[in-house]
């Protein structure tokens, strides 16, 4: 679940990472009065779950407070990068001399947690690797110790930190690393940490991602998740217990099994087609949930065929296979569907599905071939 950049700050202030003043706006008029409140100039910032804010017009610089009104207006009847803005965060300007980036998330090979710092601030982590590999730099993070002095020290080292801000930085490091583990967190990232003109850190940008696995464990931030910036589609399957992840492409996807679907989507992408999502129907996939995952899939215009790919270990292929029938009965899905069964009862389920023309597949890559064949217009 991704937080907003004001969420994230609020969780940045009540671990002690130093944050400007700012507030919460829902209207141009709201913004002007925050801008009153702050005095001198302000920045007015989107508040939408997409990066490249500054770049779509959706930072401004206000030098009073009927600028900040005027800029407000403006940036609330935006659309960034297909998402509304509905409010804004109007915070006091700083004056800075110098950007850095300062993140924590996973590393998948190095199994455990890592801080990255970068003298590079200021722009995507993602930008900076590309462009400058040799200033980002990383510690790894053992859990049972946390992030220790000698290696925010050394970080500091590396991007030429000035001497008399390592105290500082150590310490927000320490708050960082605080937030991260606590919070159930899967990446927290301070972009940019500023040096203010006064010699001092700040952070003027904050993102977080929780992990929505650990939800249960956090449920204050259950009031933080903006369902306006979330896909309808994926809000929809979240009700039914369905994993579902929208993407780009036009070959429906319906799996039981993260791992499977996973596979299936990359066997797709091995033979040239484009996955339009990820769906985990998970086990039994009975008829109401297959009914489900259908009106799902096809609330997608994209979608040219849907494959649908199902391993009957404990779940029997045969009473998928009266599942998918009963849901089409009830859907009548205008698109081409291909099939794989494996498993259980797995030459039962292709007889019922094969009497109703339903085209079937003996294996992923074949399945996968069909369906590319038909996105493309072949006919199969």
């Amino acid at each position: 679940m991704k937080l907003h950049e004001y969420q994230s700050k609020i969780i940045f202030r009540k671990y002690g990472v130093p944050i400007p003043q700012g507030y919460l706006a829902m209207t141009a008029n709201e913004a002007k009065r925050i801008a009153e409140e702050l005095g001198d100039m302000v920045v007015i910032k989107s508040q939408v779950l997409v990066g490249g804010r500054g770049k779509a017009g959706g930072i401004r610089l206000a030098k009073n407070p009927k600028e900040t009104e005027e800029f407000a207006a403006e940036i609330l009847a935006m659309e960034i990068k297909g998402l509304p803005v509905r409010k804004v965060l109007v915070d006091e300007a700083v004056n800075f001399v110098k950007e850095i980036y300062l993140g924590i998330t996973h590393d998948r090979q190095m199994r455990c947690p890592i801080m990255i710092a970068s003298s590079a601030g200021g722009v995507d982590i993602e930008e900076i690797a590309l462009a400058t590999p040799e200033k980002i730099f990383k510690v790894p993070i053992n859990p049972l110790y946390g992030i220790r002095d000698f290696q925010a020290r050394n970080l500091a080292v590396c991007i030429d930190l000035p001497r008399d801000l390592w105290k500082e930085f150590i310490e927000i490091c320490r708050s960082l690393w605080m937030v991260f583990s606590e919070t159930d967190a899967i990446m927290a990232e301070i972009n940019p940490l500023v040096i203010t003109t006064k010699q001092k850190l700040m952070a003027l940008d904050g993102k977080m991602v929780i992990d929505d696995n650990a939800l249960f464990r956090q449920p204050d931030f259950l009031e933080y998740r903006d369902v306006d910036m979330e896909d309808a589609s994926e809000i929809e399957a979240r009700k039914y217990g369905l994993s579902y992840v929208h993407l780009d492409g036009d070959i429906g996807c319906m799996v039981n099994g993260a791992g499977l679907a996973m596979t299936t989507m990359d066997v797709i992408q091995f033979v040239e087609g484009k996955p339009a999502n990820f769906l985990d129907v998970g086990g039994g996939a009975s008829a109401e949930k297959v009914a489900i995952a259908f009106r799902i899939i096809l609330s997608d215009p994209n979608v040219k065929v849907i494959l649908i790919n199902i391993f009957g270990g404990i779940t029997r292929c045969d009473e998928v296979a009266r599942g998918i029938l009963a849901a089409m009965g009830e859907i009548k899905p205008t698109v081409k569907l291909v099939v794989r069964l494996v498993g259980t009862n797995a030459n039962e389920g292709l007889d019922l599905l094969k009497k109703q023309d339903i085209i079937t597949a003996p294996t992923l890559l074949d399945a996968a071939k069909k369906a590319v064949g038909i996105a493309k217009g072949a006919i199969v």
